[in-house]
């Protein structure tokens, strides 16, 4: 039987499963997200959007092990301040895509999930996930920080108190937890995982879409003014961070670099 045409572009696939759009994250080793892909993700959500008849979307990650390590961070090894900005915005332009995109997003967690991963599965209209799943916010503990339209969408999903706890601690945690916390909504075995994630995506992409997109314009509550004020929030931290010691120290130990100790 022959499988889904599938498009490469630069960090993931994309296949139609008659109507069904899956989109696989692929950066070996860790789906770790570098500007390129942050750029062609947002631009994917972005263009589907503007179809009169856009798909259903599911996001996987490719292998068994990572479903998106978050972003790449030695795209950053002595890169300048605006490099950082420039990715920045971007991720912040893919979390705006994702908010706004009208039509179901599943998240099918394959493996890994933290960082920006996280980010991208709280931007989904459901989410399963494998047992064996991981999740959590490690940035304050590798020197960086979410985007703040990320940290917002945490504290809105999964309670104040539960984010600001995942977020001061960088802890991760497992899929059991991340179940009862409201992250992920069903748990599924690895062989069953997409197809699954598929048939909801199908499920919910059955529903009027008038009426689909319309009602999760209002539970998001998308707002232009507050995505600028939240741009400029992460941009304005990103800058006090870029170069301060101790965050610097932290990123350089997390890529076991110490060609920087001295520097900051």
């Amino acid at each position: 039987m022959r499988g889904p045409e599938t498009t490469q572009t630069a960090g993931f696939t994309a296949a139609d499963y008659t109507g069904v759009l899956v989109v696989t994250l692929d950066r070996p080793p860790a789906n770790a997200l570098n500007r390129s892909a942050i750029r062609n993700l947002a631009a994917l959500f972005a263009d589907l959007s503007e179809m009169r008849e856009a798909p259903p979307v599911v996001l996987t990650g490719q292998g068994e092990r990572f479903f998106c390590a978050g972003g790449d961070i030695k795209e950053l090894e002595q890169a300048p301040q605006q490099e950082l900005d420039a990715r920045m915005r971007e991720f912040h332009s893919l979390l705006v895509a994702m908010d706004r995109y009208p039509r179901p997003v599943i998240s099918a967690i394959n493996g890994h999930c933290v960082g920006g991963g996280m980010e991208i599965a709280l931007f989904a209209d459901t989410v399963l996930a494998v047992h064996g799943a991981r999740f959590g916010f490690p940035e304050i503990n590798h020197g960086l920080l979410p985007a703040d339209k990320g940290i917002q969408r945490a504290a809105r999903l999964l309670g104040a108190r539960t984010a600001r706890r995942l977020l001061l601690s960088g802890e991760l945690f497992d899929a059991e937890t991340a179940l009862e916390i409201g992250l992920v909504d069903v748990l599924a075995d690895p062989a069953d995982l997409v197809a699954a994630a598929v048939a909801s995506a199908r499920e919910a992409g059955a529903k009027a879409p008038v009426l689909y997109g319309a009602l999760k314009r209002s539970v998001n509550d998308s707002d232009d003014s507050r995505d600028e004020v939240s741009l400029h929030r992460t941009l304005g931290s990103a800058a006090e961070y870029f170069d301060d010691p101790v965050a610097r120290g932290l990123r350089d130990s997390w890529n076991g670099s110490r060609t920087r100790g001295g520097q900051g």
